[in-house]
């Protein structure tokens, strides 16, 4: 066997048996979220089960997953959700879908006149 292939068998052998270079993310159950009522100043705190949702006040909020780091890693929580504003003499209105984490709420931020939402930490 020539050096070419010997390296080749090498690197491939190494590559194939050695542990996962990325971490994989931690399914949880729940997710922590805040409520903000621009309003009344008054912040609630909420756990919302996977596939679940709840209402407040106007506002519908469903989860459909919630991943964490592992705790080797820096924290971060991601959450998906969709949420629906409740509006007088219509239908549903989806206000917000899509991923929001923890870290950097401002990123993926909730624009809403009279409610603030954000991620905690998926549980």
């Amino acid at each position: 066997m020539n050096l070419g292939a010997l390296k080749s068998l090498f690197f491939f052998l190494f590559i194939s048996f050695s542990p996962p270079l990325f971490s994989q993310y931690i399914e949880s159950k729940k997710a922590e979220i805040k409520i903000l009522d621009k309003i009344t100043t008054k912040v609630e705190t909420f756990e919302i089960k996977v596939n679940d949702s709840i209402n407040f006040n106007t506002l519908v909020i469903e989860i459909f997953a919630c991943y964490r780091n592992p705790p080797e890693d820096i924290p971060e929580n991601y959450v998906l959700l969709r949420i629906y504003d409740k509006i007088i003499n219509s239908e549903d209105k989806a206000i917000y879908q899509g991923w929001m984490i923890s870290s950097s709420p401002s990123t993926t931020p909730l624009e809403h006149p009279i409610y603030d939402l954000w991620l905690v930490k998926c549980k």
